[in-house]
């Protein structure tokens, strides 16, 4: 069964999208795509050869949509996927599921409504080799219960205007996200700490780098370096320390040269190249997922713990104490992942 798929947003990553839908992933095409510009959505669908909705109700409307994805702006998604919701068709949003916690809870209680998981969330990571290998090698259980994690997010620099709190909601969003998953285990508190400012950071909106800590329910704890001016490139690393050995995620791999007296590996720079194939990965599997009829990957209610962490280390930012992480109880729709 093919999968006929309505693109919400004409930006880079619905773009992206639409050509990797178009040329990589099988069981699919993007049939309608609605933008809140007609000129983007016009070149988008032209890559495809699907036709232009004038907005984003009639494209959920349309009978040749089974289903949707949201690459529009953040500030959108909440509303968005609850007109998907309402008009039964599954929906696969890029992070965040929404702006705030509470969105993200609306969007659980309208799931909850259906009886069936509708909605996955564009967590990436979950999808990449490295994370996986790593996952894997956790749950052998070969090396002992993990104590700790390092990990480290850091980008060249920042683009457009970028601040303190984005180092939480735009970049370690995606370490709260992953680590959870690694050790299927929620947090209990968080902590930020401020070190050195770095002179390449504009301090009057930006306090960079920083330390991130978290502490699970299970007692493992967890520490992430967000750093968005590093300026080498873009370095993503993940560290477990269990009992009886330390896993520590591999690199990318990349060609090896050896040339006026140095030996080096170009690093990527930005993280669309970084996680090319997690990006891959992760549509084909929800593509397949669809066809089964049974959603496996980031769910509605992963995208509200996230929020709900990120919201805590907003706290933390400001009070500079550990602050507390507080779910609600966990729909038994989402159990059984």
């Amino acid at each position: 069964m093919e999968i006929r798929i309505g693109m919400v947003g004409a930006g880079q990553i619905g773009e992206d999208h639409v050509r990797r839908i178009t040329e990589k992933i099988s069981g699919a095409r993007v049939t309608a795509v609605a933008s809140r510009s007609r000129g983007p959505a016009e070149r988008v669908a032209a890559l495809c050869g699907a036709r232009v909705e004038p907005d984003v109700q009639s494209l959920l409307r349309a009978e040749d949509v089974d289903a949707v994805i949201l690459a529009s702006p953040s500030e959108r998604h909440e509303e968005q996927v609850l007109w998907a919701l309402e008009a039964g068709k599954p929906v696969f949003c890029e992070k965040p599921l929404a702006i705030t916690a509470a969105g993200c809870r609306r969007i659980v209680q309208a799931e909850v409504a259906c009886g069936k998981r509708m909605v996955q969330v564009g967590f990436m990571r979950r999808y990449d080799r490295g994370y996986r290998q790593l996952k894997q090698a956790v749950e052998s259980g070969t090396w002992g219960k993990p104590l700790m994690i390092h990990c480290a997010h850091r980008n060249i620099a920042p683009h457009g205007h970028f601040t303190t709190e984005m180092s939480v909601t735009q970049t370690a969003i995606h370490e709260i996200d992953v680590t959870r998953w690694l050790l299927g285990e929620d947090y209990e508190t968080v902590q930020v700490r401020f070190p050195r400012q770095t002179a390449n950071a504009d301090a009057s909106v930006l306090r960079d780098p920083q330390i991130m800590m978290f502490q699970t329910r299970g007692g493992v704890c967890i520490d992430l370096e967000v750093s968005v001016n590093c300026r080498y490139g873009y370095d993503i690393q993940c560290e477990v320390v269990c009992e009886n050995g330390v896993l520590r995620m591999p690199d990318p791999s990349g060609l090896l040269v050896r040339a006026e007296a140095k030996r080096y590996t170009a690093l990527e720079t930005d993280w669309v190249l970084r996680f090319l194939d997690a990006y891959d990965l992760e549509l084909q599997e929800w593509v397949e997922d669809l066809q089964a009829g049974h959603l496996r990957g980031p769910s509605s209610w992963d995208g509200y713990a996230a929020a709900v962490t990120a919201d805590a280390l907003l706290r933390a930012q400001k009070s500079g104490q550990i602050e507390p992480v507080s779910l609600e109880t966990c729909p038994d729709i989402y159990r059984s992942l």
